[in-house]
């Protein structure tokens, strides 16, 4: 089934600024066992150790529960972002958070943890959506642009303009230019490929470079938060003599696609623009405008080839795509725009990673089949079939792996075990993806067997004989019995006993409890009992204890100890 809360909880920063955490819970039924989904909602730059929510009242559990099964999050990746107290069922943020260090690419930012429960295990899902504020300002790469404009250029002409960067999204993120007022130009605002705002100078009237030889423009941009915040940069206009052509591109927009494990200086693609006219007019130079600071540090531009090479390592699971934008400007300040759509293709360049969530360390003989032994995930950062994968369990073991979701793996035991054989498991779980070149990675899981009372004691003779000569003295030992027991620890310390028996006389022997040894207790007669047998028992240890019996069979010797006697006839 579904439930679904939304909980709204105010609190106060240090700077006496309020912040709301808006907490969504999905819980969802998945696979053998409930599996839920929390779902929790957190502005930036709270705080350290800032409350997120109280897992043990959203999940309807007493907090003592968190410590007696071991409740423990963990956060997806290599960095551990929240803490989980098991005394009242708080999850905190241990650092603050800035959305932009953690989702530098993404319009939205989600952290995932998971929070474990032992005995039994149980795992549940979380996620922290991390909103974004007005923290950065809209910053243009250089405080001045500089266009060089011919004297004759139509009213009507455009001239893009370099694009700010706002660290910010959503509606915190760029929404508007403007331009400071002046006689020539009005400017025009456009939305490229993914929402990216862009402004472009059109010019209104016709320049007059002996009436102005330049122009000094303000041009704003300014983000959507409230309040807003906003960013200057200085267009200066080079009024220019006529050159009546501008560059012309052979292609509007160049796409290609490239390996991501392409290497520095390869050649991606070569753009080319011409123009007609002669000397430094019709000689043409290229240059990145409106592209990102990432592309930019990913790909080089020859500016007199129009050559576009890699220069960084290119990463699929990081960027699927860039888009450039080249300007050809010829020697008098014409431009011309093209676009370049890099497609990055994925290669099998990520082995599986194994990541041990649970684990028993120690596991009775008595277990039945399917015990659960270790939860573990796989992951693989690769995508299609190089990133799909299987596990396996090396050797001949009496284990299985059982999938749950989301890639977690359980480790069970599939057969009855036996202490006595085999007390301990090296288990060697191997992960394989699937591509063209398989990678793969392995993880050792060390298991021991714990022992259970299911061996008796066994003595080494069913029956032991022993023979003590008459007249001997008291507490004389005359040998030992001896039982061994093939379990361990406890369940294998063996202590002796006589077993009584009913109306019967106490025996003159003693068996000791500890090592087995037989003692006579008084001196004997062999004209009195020459052989006499007495049951002895050997108990283990264990709850309950298991024991065995054996029979000891006392001999006794005759010595000369009689004077002959003279019998009267009758």
């Amino acid at each position: 089934g579904w439930l679904f809360w939304r909980v709204m909880a105010c609190g106060r920063r240090s700077g006496g600024s309020k912040r709301q955490v808006i907490l969504f819970i999905l819980c969802v039924c998945v696979c053998q066992s409930g599996a839920e989904t929390l779902r929790y909602s957190l502005p930036e730059e709270m705080e350290r150790d800032s409350f997120v929510a109280n897992i043990a009242r959203d999940l309807g559990v007493a907090p003592s529960q968190l410590a007696a099964r071991k409740a423990r999050v963990v956060s997806e990746g290599n960095e551990q972002l929240f803490h989980l107290n098991q005394n009242t069922g708080d999850l905190t943020a241990k650092e603050s958070l800035d959305r932009e260090e953690i989702c530098p690419q993404s319009d939205t930012c989600t952290l995932f943890f998971k929070i474990f429960f032992e005995n039994p295990l149980q795992l549940i899902r979380g996620e922290v959506e991390v909103r974004d504020v007005n923290d950065n300002s809209p910053v243009f790469p250089e405080k001045e642009m500089v266009l060089e404009i011919l004297e004759t250029t139509s009213p009507g002409s455009r001239f893009p303009l370099e694009t700010a960067r706002d660290k910010d999204v959503g509606s915190n993120g760029l929404q508007n230019y403007s331009l400071g007022s002046n006689s020539y130009f009005s400017l025009a605002l456009g939305t490229g490929k993914g929402g990216a705002k862009h402004a472009e100078l059109v010019l209104e009237r016709q320049l007059d470079r002996e009436e102005q030889r330049e122009l000094n423009l303000l041009l704003t941009a300014t983000d959507g938060g409230s309040p807003p915040r906003s960013g200057t940069a200085q267009v200066r206009i080079v009024v220019l003599d006529a050159n009546d052509n501008i560059p012309v591109f052979s292609r509007e927009v160049y796409e290609v696609r490239l390996a991501e494990n392409s290497p520095p200086e390869q050649l991606v693609v070569r753009v080319s623009a011409t123009d007609p006219d002669e000397g430094s007019y019709g000689k043409v130079r290229y240059a990145f405008t409106q592209t990102s600071e990432r592309s930019r540090q990913l790909f080089e531009l020859n500016p007199a080839t129009g050559e576009i090479r890699v220069a960084g390592k290119l990463d699929f699971e990081e960027a699927e795509n860039h888009e450039m934008v080249v300007r050809a400007t010829d020697g008098a300040g014409l431009s011309a725009r093209c676009k370049v759509q890099v497609e990055v293709l994925d290669v099998n360049d990520n082995a599986p990673e194994i990541a041990l969530t649970s684990l028993t360390a120690s596991i009775p003989e008595d277990a039945p089949p399917r015990t659960v032994v270790a939860l573990f995930s796989v992951r693989d950062r690769d995508s299609g079939d190089n990133g799909r994968t299987e596990c396996s369990i090396d050797g001949d073991l009496p284990f299985s792996l059982t999938p749950t979701f989301d890639n977690y793996y359980e480790l069970r035991t599939n057969a009855a075990l036996d202490r006595e054989r085999t007390a301990e498991y090296n288990i060697t779980i191997t992960a394989i993806d699937w591509g063209a070149t398989r990678l793969s990675s392995r993880e050792s899981i060390f298991v021991q067997i714990s022992d259970v009372n299911d061996n008796p004691p066994e003595f080494t003779q069913e029956i032991y004989t022993m023979s003590v000569t008459e007249n001997n003295s008291a507490m004389l030992r005359i040998g030992s019995v001896n039982a061994t027991d093939a379990d361990a620890g406890k369940n294998a310390r063996v202590k002796y006993a006589l077993v009584r028996q009913e109306g019967k006389e106490q025996p003159d022997v003693s068996v000791n409890f500890e090592n087995g040894d037989v003692y006579i207790l008084r001196p004997l007669d062999y004209e009195e009992v020459r052989t006499f047998e007495v049951t002895v028992s050997a108990a283990d240890g264990g709850s309950p204890p298991l024991s065995a019996q054996a029979v000891l069979r006392v001999v006794v010797r005759d010595e000369n100890d009689n004077a002959p006697v003279v019998l009267h006839p009758p």
